[in-house]
């Protein structure tokens, strides 16, 4: 009855905490929450600490517009926390708004980590998710979960393969009875994207653009494999050198040579992932191909280019933003049923 009783009274909870967003699937409600994994601090504070103005959307709107006594912080890099202390308070806050505060008993968590974390990286969200008030918590890797929530059937025993390619990271995953037969983390993905058209646009037009900026090219014109598309769109950034505003108009082209590099180390791992996988796995994803998902799945023609190099049919799953935050709420049904699933159990 207690069990029932407290299982009701706290809605477990699944989080998807990622380098560009978190995103929390809260039991029988779905996704309550996604917003961006950003907080605004106030500096220079007499206790010497700094003091959180804002989290999430409220805070990104301050991102390039701020004064100098506010400091705005990505506390996830690279899919692991690069901020303890503020990743911390971040996750409680963001917790409070998704649940409105109204769990009595504190929940279990599921939370998801790239598939390449180490021990030291895993504990840091382990220690995160308990001081933001979990009363258990289970990791699961980003594959694992991003295929529950594609609805890959990784219970089975053919192999299926899934390319989750999120914000700071691009997991890849080979799965078969339930089980993770292969993974891997490169450190590439919607970051690196934007990066690669800030460096580029710099170097080749002399043009400082932000962040902000690259991330409207990428998602507006740009794509992963040529086409016929001529389109343009018109920026603005600072001269480097007269050092004044300016606006220029950067092309499909122009944005396509700039995600070359970051787009063929995702290739390279795929392809690596497929020359490791064992032969019987193998047969089943060339039979089955390759499962896309994360707002990366969501770059033009990223289908086609690992199809292309690949010789493998290339599908991107429904709602791939939400496929990891999905898989990871499925994965509450499974705490102490099905623990091949997980990462590391409390």
């Amino acid at each position: 009855m207690f069990r029932f009783l407290s299982r009701f009274l706290s809605n477990d909870i699944a989080i998807d905490l990622g380098t560009a967003n978190t995103l929390i699937y809260v039991r029988d409600r779905g996704i309550v929450l996604d917003e961006p994994s950003i907080v605004a601090v106030q500096t220079g504070q007499a206790n010497g600490k700094a003091k959180i103005l804002a989290v999430g959307t409220e805070a990104k709107k301050m991102q390039g517009r701020a004064p100098r006594n506010i400091e705005i912080i990505r506390p996830m890099k690279d899919g692991v926390i690069a901020d303890f202390n503020i990743t911390e308070r971040m996750l409680g806050l963001l917790i409070k708004k998704a649940t409105g505060n109204r769990m009595v008993v504190p929940p279990r968590v599921v939370i998801c980590v790239p598939g390449g974390s180490t021990q030291v990286e895993r504990k840091a969200i382990r220690d995160s998710a308990f001081a933001a008030g979990a009363s258990s918590v289970h990791l699961i890797e980003e594959p694992m979960a991003a295929a529950l929530g594609a609805g890959l059937p990784i219970e089975e025993t053919a192999g299926s393969m899934i390319v989750d390619i999120g914000g700071g990271t691009t997991e890849i995953g080979i799965l078969s009875l339930g089980g993770m037969a292969y993974s891997d983390s490169v450190r590439a993905g919607g970051d690196a994207f934007d990066e690669s058209i800030v460096h580029y646009v710099r170097r080749k037009r002399g043009v400082l653009i932000g962040e902000a900026t690259a991330e409207e090219l990428k998602k507006k014109i740009g794509s992963a494999f040529g086409h016929d598309d001529m389109s343009a769109v018109r920026v603005k950034g600072r001269d480097l050198s007269e050092g004044t505003p300016k606006s220029i108009a950067v092309t499909t082209d122009e944005v396509r040579e700039a995600l070359s590099e970051p787009l063929n180390q995702i290739v390279r791992a795929v392809r690596l992932a497929l020359e490791q996988a064992p032969p019987e796995l193998a047969g089943d994803i060339a039979d089955r191909g390759i499962m896309l998902t994360g707002g990366g799945a969501l770059l033009k023609g990223i289908d086609i280019l690992l199809a292309d190099a690949t010789g493998l049919p290339v599908g991107i799953a429904d709602e791939p933003l939400n496929c990891v935050a999905y898989g990871a709420g499925k994965a509450l049904d499974y705490i102490g049923k099905w623990d091949a699933i997980f990462a590391e159990n409390p």
